[in-house]
């Protein structure tokens, strides 16, 4: 999947796809003429949003996937290389965040991050790395603005955005020479339900966002950028106006976000 300026012909299995920028960027790479196959644990919304896209023109496969399981990305990509006979594009979306501060947290919770948002990562681009090289395709990791800025009350989560950044960047340069792109996206606030998910990844859907609407992008703007970057391969995307100016402000004035962080604390929250 060298540099194209749609997604016509290709296939891209998108873990995570049941909701948010996941079910988005589903949606954007068909109606950008892109084959999905969409995995993720809730298997009927997942028959929703093939629906949706199989009325589009497109052809989508339903899989149920729990990516902490060890052989479930490898019987993910089976069955998406068997119905489509091939995957040029790979996006490991699937995660969640523990919030906590130390005292409050275990080295389960800690455990529970990591098996979700770094070896989830890893047991995806593993069942997957073959199919890239035969295509030429791309790896998309999903990061956050907090791989780059840590604050009070989120370790855990921050401590699986920075080590998926630190993936990244090392497999930006073992792919390339397989032909494979690497391409990180960084998303500030978009809307999403990841801050409805509790620290044991139980979905609350009556519970309030922290994050006031006005400075949440909306799923679809995020996955057209992200949309480009994919066919761009652009090294690193970062997403929302807030996103960049917070990351440029890490990198150019670290004492500004030091004096800052602290005061920019995480509520708590149950579970």
């Amino acid at each position: 999947m060298a540099r194209k300026k749609t997604f016509a012909g290709t296939v891209t299995l998108i873990t995570g796809a049941s909701s948010g920028i996941g079910a988005a960027l589903a949606r954007e790479i068909a109606r950008r003429g892109g084959d999905v196959a969409l995995a993720a644990r809730r298997e009927e919304r997942l028959e929703t949003l093939s629906g949706e896209i199989r009325a589009m023109g497109q052809r989508a496969l339903a899989l149920r996937c729990d990516v902490t399981r060890d052989g479930d990305a490898e019987e993910t990509a089976a069955k998406a290389r068997e119905a489509f006979g091939r995957i040029d594009c790979v996006v490991a979306n699937a995660g969640f965040g523990v919030l906590g501060r130390l005292e409050n947290l275990t080295l389960e919770d800690y455990r529970r991050q990591f098996e979700t948002n770094v070896f989830g990562v890893l047991r995806t681009v593993m069942a997957t790395r073959k199919d890239l090289a035969a295509s030429s395709g791309c790896l998309v990791l999903i990061g956050s603005v907090n791989g780059y800025i840590a604050q009070p009350g989120i370790s855990a989560y921050a401590m699986s955005k920075f080590a998926v950044h630190g993936l990244a960047d090392s497999l930006r340069h073992e792919l390339r020479p397989h032909g494979v792109g690497v391409v990180l996206i960084v998303p500030g606030y978009v809307e999403s339900e990841i801050r409805k998910v509790d620290n044991l990844g139980v979905y609350h859907p009556e519970a309030r966002d922290r994050i006031p609407p006005r400075l949440c992008m909306p799923a679809p703007k995020a996955a057209s950028q992200i949309a480009d970057a994919i066919l761009a391969r652009q090294g690193t995307r970062v997403i929302t106006g807030l996103g960049k100016v917070s990351v440029f402000t890490q990198r150019h004035l670290p004492g500004v976000i030091a004096r800052l962080a602290p005061r920019i604390g995480v509520p708590r929250r149950k579970g």
